[in-house]
């Protein structure tokens, strides 16, 4: 297939009809997230950013002291995010398989009966929970936030008017004097349970989603949704269905590294497409 106008009112007809039947895969990214008031990296005006790679992380306490005091700030904000009508149109398309890129959650909140079944996929992991690097402990973020309200009391409240950053940190630079608990089990180092720039992805988690892409071959599709397949932990599931000869949708507002193997670009926000579509699917006309 060949690339669609993306800006074209039949275009996004087709896209609407290729979607509305047939089984589908996918695949989110922080686009998906922004009208939940959580920041991207990489739409149009986002300014640009490099987040701290696991390197980073683990070569001393002065990166690890940047990234939690930074992050405590930031989980705040991305605690109390809700889930938004795009999520809440995912739960009602009902795909085989939704894999998703961000580390928020709200995937999770939106559609429990999709988790509970095992049909998301947290690709990166979950901000909320917390693993300890030497004895692997996991436990919920919400633990360590209290510890770390406790031993950096007002630090919240002094730096209240920073400016939000995705995957729930802040743009903040003196950070020389906030404290870090360690591991309460062990005394090693804590890391949100999520896979930062540097790591890898689970071999597991890759195989539960190539699986469900091949599982597309010659009768279902991707659909790709806020997300620049900027990363190859996405977009590598893009290239196996274009190999496969499997229909790829891109919805993204700018170019993504996938178009060229999308059947449909389309330039539009992900929140009223997937409105769109899980009207479409459930038999309603969609008005478009």
């Amino acid at each position: 297939m060949t690339l669609a106008s993306a800006s074209t009112t039949d275009s996004y007809a087709a896209a609407l009809a290729l979607l509305q039947d047939r089984p589908l895969v996918v695949l989110t990214g922080a686009g998906v997230s922004t009208d939940s008031g959580i920041p991207d990296y990489r739409s149009p005006g986002s300014p640009a950013r490099q987040p701290m790679t696991y390197q980073q992380f683990i070569s001393g306490p002065q990166e690890r002291q940047r990234y939690w005091a930074r992050s405590h700030l930031g989980w705040r904000r991305m605690g109390s995010a809700v889930p938004n009508a795009g999520h809440q149109a995912l739960t009602r398309i009902d795909p085989e398989l939704l894999i998703t890129q961000n580390v928020d959650g709200l995937h999770e909140q939106a559609s429990p009966e999709l988790a509970r079944s095992g049909r998301i996929v947290m690709l990166h992991g979950r901000v909320a929970d917390v693993i300890c690097l030497s004895c692997r402990t996991v436990s919920p973020r919400r633990d360590l936030q209290e510890r770390m309200e406790v031993l950096n009391a007002g630090w919240a409240e002094a730096h209240a008017d920073v400016e939000s950053r995705p995957d729930g940190d802040v743009a903040l630079e003196e950070t020389q004097d906030f404290v870090v608990p360690d591991c309460d089990i062990c005394g090693g180092i804590l890391k949100p349970d999520v896979v930062f720039f540097g790591e890898n992805v689970p071999k597991d988690r890759v195989a539960r989603c190539m699986g469900a892409v091949d599982a597309l071959e010659g009768r279902g599709v991707l659909l790709v949704a806020g997300s620049s397949l900027a990363v190859m932990s996405g977009y590598r599931f893009v290239r196996r269905a274009a190999k496969a000869a499997i229909p790829v949708v891109i919805v993204n507002r700018g170019v993504t590294r996938g178009d060229r193997e999308a059947a449909y670009k389309l330039e539009v926000g992900t929140s009223e497409f997937l409105t769109t579509l899980a009207q479409r699917r459930s038999g309603g006309s969609g008005g478009a």
